[in-house]
């Protein structure tokens, strides 16, 4: 059998692959903070006697698009923008320190600071707890402050904001963590209050994208069954003789 349609069969795994990533990436178009999965190509020569004319296709993922999204003010106290190339720690489900974009945060039941998906947030000594009834706010280095009726406004804690010296890797659960462990806090990092940073994924761009995608994979598909119809063409052939 003619080893194209392996050749082609790789192609077409690969190009499932990216359609994978880019429909993960389109359906976080609306989630803040969100960094675009970046994928590419890479071709791996058939190794054998003669030369090397034909190659596999494989698909890696090199990583996420470091380019912020769009900030758009809220006008909410409890949401934060984090600014340049910091990052703010959350404490994961699995316990262990982790990082995000998403600033959206709120007070839970218990009087933890957490984010929107629950997540608890991390201060540069733990957890953060507010005082019932209190209004919070967050102030452009990360303090948070809580003023209940009656009395004056007052420090709680201050968001742990890291920046990160080189990239960071995205877990399973969505959330971003250092290869070498837990990262130290940044006091040089900010804040803006009263907005949320968007996703950084380009819907138009990603469409095409994947558009393009499914050409690709009719084209391996298209392949394969040429090299299957030359097949039974050469079968045919042999019976005859």
């Amino acid at each position: 059998m003619d080893r194209r349609i392996y050749l082609s069969m790789s192609g077409a795994k690969a190009t499932m692959q990216r359609q994978d990533v880019l429909a993960n990436n389109l359906a976080n178009v609306s989630t803040n903070g969100f960094r675009e999965e970046l994928q590419s190509f890479r071709a791996v020569p058939v190794r054998g006697d003669g030369a090397s004319t034909r190659a596999y296709a494989l698909e890696t993922t090199t990583g996420y698009n470091p380019e912020p999204g769009n900030v758009v003010p809220t006008g909410r106290n409890l949401d934060v923008a984090v600014k340049g190339n910091a990052w703010l720690s959350v404490q994961g489900l699995d316990g262990t320190e982790a990082y995000t974009r998403s600033g959206s945060l709120e007070v839970n039941a218990e009087g933890t600071l957490v984010t929107r998906s629950g997540l608890t947030v991390l201060g540069d000594g733990g957890p953060i707890s507010v005082p019932p009834n209190a209004e919070v706010s967050v102030g452009s280095d990360g303090t948070v402050s809580a003023r209940t009726p009656g009395s004056a406004p007052g420090p709680v804690g201050k968001l742990k904001l890291v920046t990160p010296q080189s990239p960071l890797k995205r877990s399973e659960d969505g959330l971003f963590r250092a290869p070498g462990g837990d990262l130290p806090a940044d006091p040089a990092a900010q804040v803006q209050d009263g907005a949320l940073e968007n996703s950084n994924v380009s819907a138009v761009g990603t469409m095409v994208a994947m558009i393009a995608a499914a050409r690709q994979f009719e084209a391996q598909m298209k392949s394969m069954q040429t090299a299957e119809k030359d097949e039974q063409h050469a079968q045919q052939l042999l019976s005859m003789n």
